[in-house]
């Protein structure tokens, strides 16, 4: 209502230097700590020209290692009393600093994983100790009960994958929760979704399903999002490991790490070959003849759909059945994947050219038509596997292509037979190789998004048109099988 300010008191946790609290008028009931005690002194600055807070209850406080005896008294009494306590809300726009593999390391002072919180609170944490805010919130939680929360943060909490265990002891009633880009907010680093969520933990809820209306730069709401919690082993990295190949038994042909399960990891998922050096810290799927069609399958669905702000966050979920017997779907896949891919030839013998050398022109014999052979059904794929405790078994047949996969087929071919047109061409390149040649690289050894070769740039145009329209077709059956859930 227009006059909760009156009725409820408000706690600033995580203040800053107190821009949150900017437009709140009952400076009476608003409390404001902050770790750095320099920040403490711009508030108190920003009090004496005019800021609507007193100066008593702004304070230097550090919340994940201090204990609450620390706090004026008068905010004490608030939490000490159950009654009060049900009036509190505390809001705040925490810290979202991520310790990377677990490891104990220092942003600025902040210590993101060795902190009292985090020790006390540990077993019930998780892996989703790794997130300053949320251990921010397990405290809020456990002990300023029945409080409010109204706090912004990313949305794993909802449905990240390592926040199972933390949702398995939040729960609360998120009343509402909108989203915005983290290009709103100042020294944040690159684009994603933060949320802004309304609790009363007064309400034992758990987080299964909410929906979010989404506002651009200009504050206004351009749609509404939904985020679906799910717990541990429903995710697609759950869903792909048991398809990896052996590597001590079977004859590779390429690999991609699998790391994270949502679109903030894209970039981090690319077929390399297998013996190219590339993210040792994420887990390695391995690729073989006998694995290919579901290694495809898994990485057209996490790239066939572009990432943005807005789908940052968004999980990818282990799929409900159909997607076995839908050969369209898994073909599309793979077109995509051959036309996709970073396999680069200097790191061994190149499995990933689609065409024959009758069908390049090419001067002599490459060394492998593994891929050309394995679209004819000519390569041994029968596979078997213990697998949900059944055994499957499949034996490849020559591969029929859909109209839009063909087109990329097509797409592709003409550009391969342009390069075994150049004079120095290798007859082993692959599609990445081709790249290179044509569009070079940069100073700092990126390569270019474009060539000096008009004809070469008519070519990639061309594929990756008919690749953007594959996508889209793909998309529509990575929702159809719940890889992602609208």
């Amino acid at each position: 209502g227009e006059d909760w300010q009156v009725d409820y008191y408000i706690w600033d946790c995580a203040a800053g230097t107190g821009n949150l609290l900017n437009g709140l008028s009952n400076k009476y009931n608003v409390w404001a700590s902050t770790l750095d005690t320099q920040d403490v002194d711009v508030m108190r600055d920003r009090i004496k020209n005019g800021a609507n807070l007193l100066e008593k209850h702004v304070f230097q406080f550090d919340f994940l290692n201090d204990d609450f005896n620390k706090l004026p008294q008068s905010l004490q009494d608030i939490i000490n009393s159950p009654e009060k306590r049900k009036k509190l809300l505390i809001y705040i726009n925490p810290p979202y600093a991520e310790a990377p593999q677990r490891q104990f390391q220092r942003l600025g002072k902040i210590a993101v994983e060795q902190s009292k919180i985090n020790e006390k609170y540990t077993n019930v944490l998780g892996q989703g100790n790794r997130e300053l805010f949320a251990q921010f919130l397990t405290r809020i939680y456990f002990e300023i009960l029945d409080c409010r929360i109204a706090q912004f943060s990313t949305l794993k909490i909802l449905n990240g994958s390592h926040f199972a265990e933390f949702r398995n002891f939040f729960k609360a009633h998120l009343q509402k929760g909108f989203i915005c880009s983290s290009a709103n907010f100042d020294n944040v680093k690159g684009k994603f979704s933060i949320g802004f969520m309304i609790w009363d933990c007064s309400q034992k809820i758990a987080i299964k399903a909410n929906q979010f209306d989404i506002y651009d730069a200009e504050a206004v709401q351009i749609g509404s999002k939904n985020y679906i919690s799910l717990d541990e082993g429903q995710y697609i990295n759950d869903w792909i490991k048991p398809f990896r190949a052996d590597v001590a038994k079977n004859q590779l042909i390429g690999k991609f790490p699998f790391m994270g399960n949502d679109f903030q990891q894209q970039n981090i998922i690319q077929i390399s070959h297998h013996k190219m050096v590339y993210n040792k810290a994420a887990g390695q799927f391995f690729i073989n003849q006998k694995n290919i069609l579901y290694a495809a399958l898994y990485f057209a669905v996490r790239k066939a759909i572009p990432a943005c702000w807005i789908n940052d966050r968004d999980q990818f979920f282990y799929p409900i059945d159909g997607w076995q017997n839908d050969t369209n779907f898994q073909n599309d896949c793979l077109a995509y994947t051959l036309f996709s891919n970073n396999v680069q030839a200097q790191f061994g013998t190149n499995h990933w050219i689609p065409f024959t050398e009758k069908e390049l022109n090419a001067r002599e014999k490459m060394e492998s038509n593994f891929m050309s052979k394995y679209i004819k059904g000519q390569i041994d794929t029968e596979i078997s596997f213990d697998l949900f405790h059944k055994v499957e078994k499949t034996t490849q047949m020559p591969l029929v292509f859909s109209a839009q996969a063909q087109a990329v087929f097509d797409a592709g071919l003409a550009i391969w037979r342009y390069y075994h047109q150049q004079p120095d061409s290798n007859v082993n390149a692959a599609l990445y190789d081709i790249k290179a040649y044509f569009q070079g690289r940069n100073a700092a050894g990126r390569m270019n998004n474009k060539s000096k070769d008009p004809t070469y740039n008519q070519h990639i145009a061309l594929l990756r048109m008919a690749l953007s329209i594959l996508g889209s077709k793909i998309a529509e059956k990575v929702y159809q099988y719940r890889f992602l859930i609208k």
